[in-house]
């Protein structure tokens, strides 16, 4: 027997979307208005800046002839559908857990989309302190790490679920 839509956690999917336009609207306005490697100053310690990651975090395996594409596009796919069956199997008041499901799923999905369609992810996010640069990133990436950290504070928010009977 299958459960209402609006009463799992896929009631949340609308995030997704939400990161989806926000991601690839702003990697698709870096596109059209940078060149390779342009950087404009947004104010101290940020930039935009437009890179072009061939890996995976921190460019991870980013020199590897090819492969890790579709590597980390299997990766991206396994994640989506894992996340969202979780959200499948959630109550929509799970909030925390659903929106940071949502998060990541659609952060994955925009790096996905552009692996797929670019062979490359479109960073452009320059944090920098004096001259020490932390890795360029993007909105997507921004929108996991966001959702990792949800699902790790809630682990310490207590919920009637997880707290111990009282014992006189």
């Amino acid at each position: 027997m299958s459960k209402p839509i609006l009463s799992t956690g896929l009631r949340w999917l609308w995030l997704v979307v939400a990161v989806l336009i926000i991601d690839l609207g702003s990697k698709a306005l870096i596109l059209q208005h940078f060149q390779l490697g342009e950087t404009v100053f947004l104010f101290p310690s940020l930039n935009l800046h437009y890179a072009r990651n061939y890996g995976a975090a921190f460019s991870f395996l980013a020199d590897k002839g090819g492969w890790q594409r579709w590597f980390f596009a299997g990766i991206a796919i396994g994640i989506c559908v894992v996340l969202t069956v979780l959200m499948y199997r959630a109550k929509a008041s799970q909030k925390l857990n659903n929106i940071a499901y949502a998060l990541i799923i659609g952060g994955a999905l925009g790096n996905l989309f552009d692996r797929l369609w670019h062979g490359f992810v479109v960073d452009m996010i320059d944090f920098y302190v004096g001259n020490w640069h932390f890795a360029t990133f993007n909105l997507a990436d921004t929108a996991i790490c966001i959702g990792a950290a949800l699902i790790v504070l809630e682990g310490f928010i207590p919920t009637a679920d997880k707290k111990q009977p009282d014992r006189a």
